[in-house]
């Protein structure tokens, strides 16, 4: 088997790569506050010789390798900031800044990005065409970060970009891929219930409030649906209500939040009005007055066909045909849809999950970590759909 240069340079860089991602691990940044992050990967790339510049809003790096005059740049997004939550793992690299956590794999994200740039800023000569690597801030925060980069002009000149995300469901070594929607829409709808109050003995002389909210949880969901005509193209479900203090007090509020969920494009530019029309139709039978506050976040990720065929291709090539499985539709949300609304896009799930144990942990729990030979994959997936991409074999 031929020794490429890539092979060479992880067995050189790899132990490196996995010590960085524990850096990253262990020093978590919030949302807009990853400072630290983003100075420590202006060093390493600009020590590396390559071009880089801060984004405008003040954390997160547009880094470019190669020369753009005569092709358009191939980008790839890595998202940098951690969770506002508690890590429970017991490992030395666990997080040291309280209450924050990368327990949704961006550490891996970036360490993944970061070395394909280091190998291509290295290896001029196995550079295929010109690269682009965002380093986005706030992916974890609605409506995104994404949008920082596009207001900065980060995918200027940009033909296509490729986002890989961690997915604990598949073991390392094996990566998802789906054309069209791969992930949700997320959005979400504050809803505000109004009534007199009064005494729980007598709740059919006042608004009975607690019930309206019951109402409004149980039957506003199936509501929506029965505008759209179709069951199951959205998720609306509630994760908040708040009415009340006392036993025997009828509330004169209830505050209600929910999280409402759409794989398709078309009906997510419709929500908002389909959501007031919905809580109307359900509220018409009662007398509680109402305010809807609903939040659009993000759109769904479209996965562009002709660039999931060529990831595709690479992949096997690389990995071999049982190195890529099809992708579930994720119900989750990611900002990378902003990217996937102006080029071509492809958001590639990187199996992260360690064969030889038997659990399975999902994204934003405490206790998530991966398995860490999932970096070097990374970062070969990267270079090798680099170069499927500008056709070189």
């Amino acid at each position: 088997m031929i020794d490429r240069a890539i092979d060479a340079w992880l067995r050189e860089h790899g132990d490196g790569l996995i010590a960085t991602r524990r850096h990253l691990h262990a020093h978590p940044e919030l949302s807009r506050e990853e400072y630290a992050t983003t100075e420590f990967l202006m060093e390493r790339l600009e020590l590396a010789g390559a071009r880089v510049r801060r984004l405008a809003s003040g954390t997160g790096l547009v880094c470019d390798v190669g020369d753009s005059e005569s092709r358009s740049r191939l980008a790839f997004r890595a998202d940098i900031d951690a969770l506002g939550m508690t890590d429970e793992k017991d490992v030395p690299y666990r997080s040291q800044v309280a209450g924050v956590c990368h327990a949704c794999g961006h550490d891996v994200h970036t360490t993944v990005s970061l070395g394909a740039a280091l190998y291509f800023a290295h290896h001029p000569d196995e550079l295929p065409g010109p690269l682009r690597f965002l380093f986005q801030p706030a992916e974890e925060q609605v409506p995104g970060g994404a949008l920082d980069v596009l207001a900065d002009g980060g995918i200027d000149g940009v033909d296509a970009i490729i986002g890989l995300h961690c997915w604990p469901k598949v073991d390392v070594g094996v990566f998802g891929l789906r054309s069209g929607s791969v992930t949700s829409a997320a959005d979400m709808a504050a809803i505000a219930l109004h009534g007199p109050g009064g005494h729980t003995a007598r709740p059919e002389e006042t608004v009975d409030m607690v019930s309206v909210a019951a109402t409004v949880v149980a039957e506003l969901p199936g509501a929506v649906d029965e505008l759209i005509g179709e069951a199951g193209a959205v998720k609306l479900v509630f994760g908040s209500v708040h009415a009340g203090d006392a036993a025997n007090v009828i509330p004169t509020t209830c505050e209600l939040k929910a999280s409402v969920r759409t794989p398709r494009l078309d009906v997510w530019e419709m929500l908002p009005a389909l959501v007031d029309k919905a809580l109307r139709r359900v509220l018409d039978v009662t007398t509680a007055e109402f305010e809807l506050d609903y939040t659009s976040g993000v759109p769904p990720v479209v996965n562009d066909d002709g660039l999931i065929e060529t990831v595709r291709t690479a992949l096997r090539d690389e990995f071999g045909s049982d190195g890529v499985v099809e992708a579930e539709h994720s119900w989750g949300g990611d900002d990378f849809a902003w990217y996937s609304r102006e080029v071509r896009a492809a958001f590639v799930r990187l199996g992260v999950h360690d064969p030889a144990w038997s659990g399975r942990l999902d994204l934003h729990v405490g206790r998530f970590d991966v398995d860490e030979r999932s970096i070097a994959h990374g970062v070969r997936a990267l270079v090798a759909i680099a170069d499927a991409h500008f056709g070189r074999s």
